[in-house]
């Protein structure tokens, strides 16, 4: 008989965000008269731009001619995006990036799970704790991660605390690990690492031959001046990071679909006979065989971003976002709850009442206060003692919500 891959059936039953809709569903059938906030997983709530709405007709419209039709694409993307995120994204803030180290997806959750084909399974793998779950459970499903320890941790993968006690800023690792995962602004705390620190990691990777996996899905969000909006403004990060973006939160895609990722042509690691090898090839070969392309209509939308009109609206989506999470730290500190996050980002981490686990706070947010979060601990051991609330609601909503918090 047929055998399965071993290393899923390791996995908890239930990912993080599919169990918090599961209980949501739950108790909103039980209590149809209940007015459930969300503010649990990060969708967002306003609509697509109208930049992107009149491009997405357009492009819908060369669909249904024969000679502006386009069918299958290039696996990693159109040049008529790309060419406008090399030169918004990166040239016109003074970085090199050229257009074919520039790779179009579904989205930076893909991309981020999937590098792992074009890495060796004896890779050594550290994280900082908490972690968005995708970095962890997609190293344990390509056999890396070990075994699942009794406190909750992975017996190969090294998690680095990113906790109060330290100023939610990770220490260096101990274990040299070959590939380091590093989100910021960071999902789910919200915090962020200056430009100072930022450079640790890079030279961190340059001295011990590390990989740096930077996720910047929320890069759109930052606002102070001493944090970098990606990792390629750091000296010598194109020589041992890869970075990860999204459209989904900045530009409202989670429904249509659409994020990039950088493989610069300095990157190289070692092959099991110690030759150096290239990454950017490597990554190309794997999406040209494993991914057909993101679509034509979502990558048009996505160029109309870039004019002066889209950045205009994405600077305003942007900014009702933030100022709900302004309203939320407001809200929070006023109900007397601990809190960071919410500056540069629209994530804020709150930490629970005194005795109570992150997992009893969700269900007393959501049956007393009728408010979805997210517990701190399904992101990592160090998330206990957390929830996670996040501002992509409305602002009626996100000012109702604090309401009822400080009632």
């Amino acid at each position: 008989m047929f055998k399965v891959n071993d290393n899923f059936t390791k996995l908890p039953s239930s990912y993080l965000f599919s169990e918090v809709a599961r209980r949501v569903r739950a108790y909103t059938e039980a209590h149809p008269e209940a007015e459930v906030i969300r503010m649990g997983i990060g969708d967002v709530t306003r609509p697509l731009c109208p930049a992107v709405i009149d491009a997405l007709h357009r492009a819908v419209d060369d669909e249904a001619r024969g000679e502006t039709f386009h069918g299958y694409g290039p696996e990693q993307g159109y040049g008529f995006l790309i060419s406008k995120i090399v030169e918004y994204d990166y040239r016109r803030h003074g970085i090199n990036v050229a257009e074919d180290e520039v790779f179009v997806s579904d989205g930076a959750k893909s991309d981020t799970g999937n590098i792992g084909d074009i890495l060796s399974r004896a890779n050594r793998i550290a994280v900082t704790d908490p972690v968005y779950p995708v970095y962890v459970d997609t190293n344990v499903m390509a056999g890396r991660a070990g075994e699942l320890q009794p406190d909750g941790r992975w017996s190969n993968i090294e998690y680095l605390p990113c906790t109060a006690e330290n100023g939610f800023v990770p220490l260096f690792p101990t274990g040299e690990p070959d590939v380091i995962y590093l989100c910021y602004p960071n999902n789910p705390t919200g915090t962020t690492l200056t430009r100072n620190e930022l450079k640790g990691w890079v030279d961190y990777c340059r001295k011990h031959g590390s990989l740096l996996l930077f996720d910047a899905a929320y890069e759109a969000f930052i606002r102070e001046d001493d944090v970098p909006h990606s990792i390629y403004e750091i000296e010598g990060a194109r020589e041992v990071s890869i970075e990860f973006r999204s459209y989904s939160k900045t530009a409202g895609f989670t429904g249509i679909r659409l994020g990039y990722t950088v493989v610069p042509k300095e990157l190289k690691g070692r092959d099991a006979e110690g030759n150096l090898v290239a990454l950017n090839p490597l990554w190309r070969r794997r999406q040209t065989t494993k991914f057909n392309g993101a679509s034509y209509l979502t990558q048009r939308g996505a160029e109309a971003l870039y004019s002066e009109e889209g950045q205009r609206q994405v600077r305003e989506t942007i900014d009702y976002y933030l100022a709900n999470a302004a309203v939320m730290r407001k809200g929070l500190s006023e109900a007397g709850y601990e809190c960071v996050g919410g500056v540069n980002s629209p994530y804020v981490w709150v930490k629970t009442p005194k005795g109570m686990t992150s997992w009893e706070s969700f269900d007393r947010l959501l049956e007393d206060y009728h408010i979805v979060g997210t517990p701190g601990s399904g992101f990592g051991p160090s998330g206990e003692g957390y929830f996670r609330l996040t501002a992509f609601n409305t602002l009626e909503n996100t000012v109702k919500a604090m309401s009822r918090l400080k009632k």
